[in-house]
């Protein structure tokens, strides 16, 4: 078990649920229980499922939370396109989200290799 709070991916996925908070509060009140609100899910799956797997107790189960928070990060990329083709999103603020996105993917998926490693080490 480790500290959520000092991961990387973590760090980053907090700040991009904060920013799409901010973004999808501009949306207008007919996508309150539609666009809006599945845009914060699954931004905020993103970092709580890095955190819930921290909390595990094997390395393999670190992983399968890991794999859900990317998961989450591609359903967020297409509501952002989604956003941005409906008009909702201006073009420069779809392109800074979707980049931050893509970058926690990034960092996810080297956190998995990492732990996977580690897991593999110890056999």
């Amino acid at each position: 078990m480790q500290d959520f709070r000092k991961l990387n991916a973590w760090e980053k996925g907090h700040a991009l649920a904060l920013k799409v908070y901010k973004a999808t509060a501009t949306f207008p009140r007919s996508e309150i229980y539609g666009l809006t609100s599945q845009m914060r899910r699954a931004c905020v799956s993103i970092a709580a499922n890095i955190a819930e797997g921290c909390g595990t107790r094997t390395d393999a189960e670190f992983v399968r939370f890991l794999g859900i928070a990317i998961a989450s990060a591609s359903e967020l990329e297409y509501q952002l396109l989604l956003a941005r083709d409906l008009g909702l999103l201006e073009t420069h603020a779809h392109d800074r989200l979707s980049e931050q996105t893509t970058e926690v993917k990034r960092m996810v998926a080297s956190l998995i290799k990492k732990v996977s490693a580690r897991t593999r080490r110890e056999l």
